[in-house]
């Protein structure tokens, strides 16, 4: 039976259920309308994404299985374990959104097929302002060396990117997001699409409706009113 993809309305927010995402290319929900900030809270609300190339449309994505990351599940192996030992670098929250989203667009390992162009990028800049893009840094004698960023709705985070200039740098900033999460009770990170790193680093895939239930007891998690504020994050292990 043939899928029908949905062309959004510029003048609606409104995306269709989750459900319609086609089964090949897996995932794919729409295509079209904007990346404005309401649209963008509204689709990650649902566990939908933007994903897209320079020259293509706006594709929304919701795929099945989704790609998570359980906080009991993270792999620290012996290597990272003795590399976060030594405490080689200094972490933070909210420190520099903007440079690590630049950074992550113009990582070395993505060639020319970065999907943070300009345009997603000022997107997600604006959600940054609006409190819901949130990165960690990763610093070396005061130099940024890796880090993360994300859209996070209550205590459910969507992981977009990371990147590193120094060996386990990423791997640091997802250890101290997962600890970060651990502390209200959060047990999970939405990682979206499954790749060989996270694998490594104990990434699982569940059902899009396993995905939605844990999705909406994050999102209506309570946290502390200063919990995405600004700050110096450590690792415990």
């Amino acid at each position: 039976m043939s899928q029908i993809l949905y062309q959004l309305d510029h003048n609606h927010l409104a995306f269709p259920p989750i459900e319609s995402a086609l089964v090949d290319p897996n995932g794919l929900l729409a295509v079209g309308g904007d990346l404005s900030a309401q649209r963008l809270i509204k689709a990650y609300n649902q566990g939908i994404f933007p994903w897209f190339n320079v020259h293509d449309p706006i594709m929304w994505w919701s795929p099945d299985p989704r790609c998570v990351v359980y906080n009991q599940d993270l792999r620290i192996n012996r290597t990272l374990r003795k590399a976060i030992n030594k405490v080689p670098f200094t972490i933070t929250l909210n420190h520099s959104f903007t440079d690590v989203i630049k950074y992550c667009a113009n990582a070395p390992f993505r060639n020319e097929d970065t999907w943070i162009i300009p345009e997603m990028l000022q997107a997600y800049q604006n959600l940054h302002q609006l409190g819901y893009a949130h990165s960690i840094e990763v610093w070396q004698e005061q130099q940024l060396v890796g880090g993360l960023y994300g859209v996070a709705i209550g205590g459910y985070f969507s992981g977009e990117s990371m990147f590193y200039k120094q060996a386990n740098a990423s791997k640091f900033a997802l250890v101290a997001l997962s600890q970060l999460l651990h502390s209200i009770e959060i047990n999970f990170i939405d990682c979206q699409l499954l790749n060989p790193f996270l694998a490594d680093m104990g990434a699982t895939e569940i059902s899009r409706e396993s995905f939605r239930t844990e999705q909406l007891n994050a999102i209506t998690k309570d946290i502390p009113e200063n919990f995405w504020k600004a700050k110096e994050l450590t690792i415990a292990i």
